[in-house]
């Protein structure tokens, strides 16, 4: 019983914000985006101001251009 309380916070207090500011990389990973490192630095470096966040969010969202092979 203790246990899964101490799990609970200790998951709502630390592991919550880490999925949310990693929000990006993830949606990023999980589309198998070309860009996943850029995405993923930009998210490291400059998620913690808003901006760099949702710009971040934005990228890893936005639908892929296929590459032109010549």
């Amino acid at each position: 019983m203790v246990l899964s309380t101490f799990l609970f916070h200790f998951f709502f207090f630390f592991g919550w914000p880490f999925v949310m500011y990693f929000l990006p990389s993830i949606i990023a990973l999980a589309r198998s985006k070309r860009d996943l490192l850029a995405i993923f630095l930009l998210n490291l470096f400059l998620g913690w101001t808003v901006i760099g966040w949702v710009v971040s969010l934005i990228w890893a969202a936005k639908h892929d251009v296929p590459a032109v092979v010549r």
